[in-house]
């Protein structure tokens, strides 16, 4: 085929792509040139592998150099749309938190199922043990850990309802941020274990947290307590659970590969974890807000913070069960 052929026989969907995307290794990628791409889903991919099909063409054949420098142009721009980094937008957020992370959830609903009895069976199996034999608490922490725990929910201490050192809201919501991602992010990356070291992370926070239960009980502190954590115990365990539940899948999928090679399997697995653990994370971000700057308001009655709190675990439990159902449909 000669050049003067070749060109007349593609000139007109050179023409309208590079009207759809002109400009954007320049500029960058627009939400204009996004809408209008959108409008024309269908075509554009298979517009961009026809446009990479000439340029080999046209390479192979020895044509006009500048005709090689317009194709690899429009191959370049129609890379960066279909594979570069996408744009933040309120959109694709909105459609994450009603439809990606809890339609996740569902599906992985076996694991989450068996990981929330490990991790609030242990709770509540630790706080029982504890509160019968008090002393057994410091089996399991030390000493000083029981004092910082006495003296946060103690209504006479300097300290009540705040961690030592933690003067402002601000600092607490920093530390309760790092704290919270902090564990979340080794119980996930435990997963590579093979899934027990989300397991046994998991596990391992499970104790601790009832053996604070039972210490706190034990020391006459219950409404304190309860009226402290019960405001975002709802995000922030769900939040661990789903962490342990997305490094169960990676575990899995390093032995169970299904005849992929490793690196495919823990891509595939990828698939189902990265919505967990990312909702995971805004799950965190949430409990530290509402521990910063609502449970340690201690000013505010308990029976309003225990309200509250409530009305949070029936938000949470409402949200999986039903954020994104009609799609499941």
């Amino acid at each position: 085929m000669t050049q003067r052929n070749f060109i007349a026989k593609r000139e007109n969907d050179w023409k309208e792509l590079e009207l759809l995307i002109a400009g954007n290794l320049r500029m960058g990628i627009t939400a204009k040139t996004r809408r209008k791409i959108r409008n024309k889903a269908e075509w554009f991919p298979r517009a961009f592998r026809q446009v990479t099909g000439d340029l080999n063409t046209a390479k192979s054949n020895g044509y006009d150099p500048a005709l090689i420098e317009r194709l690899n142009r429009l191959t370049l721009e129609g890379n960066q749309i279909l594979y570069g980094p996408k744009p933040f937008s309120f959109r694709s957020l909105s459609e994450f938190l009603f439809r990606t992370f809890p339609r996740s959830v569902r599906k992985s609903w076996k694991s989450f199922g068996a990981s929330s009895l490990i991790f609030f069976g242990l709770i509540l199996f630790t706080a029982l043990v504890c509160i019968r034999f008090p002393n057994f608490v410091y089996e399991l922490m030390s000493p000083w850990q029981a004092s910082r725990l006495e003296d946060m929910y103690n209504p006479e201490s300097p300290h009540y309802l705040n961690p030592r050192e933690i003067s402002t809201d601000a600092e607490m919501f920093g530390l309760y941020i790092y704290n919270n991602i902090s564990i979340a992010f080794i119980t996930f990356a435990g997963g590579l274990l093979a899934g027990a070291g989300s397991l046994f992370f998991l596990a391992m926070n499970g104790v601790f947290f009832g053996a604070a239960a039972g210490h706190i009980i034990n020391c006459g502190y219950r409404g304190t307590f309860f009226s402290f954590v019960i405001g975002h115990s709802a995000f922030e365990l769900t939040a661990i659970v789903l962490a342990a539940v997305a490094g169960l899948h990676l575990g899995y999928r390093l032995f169970i590969t299904g005849g992929l090679g490793s690196g495919a399997s823990l891509r595939e697995a990828g698939k189902t974890a990265l919505p967990l653990i990312s909702g995971s994370g805004l799950m965190l971000v949430i409990a530290a807000a509402i521990e910063a700057f609502w449970s340690s308001r201690h000013e505010i009655s308990e029976t309003i913070r225990l309200a509250a709190g409530a009305a949070a675990i029936l938000l949470v439990m409402c949200y999986f069960v039903f954020a994104g159902r009609s799609e499941d449909a």
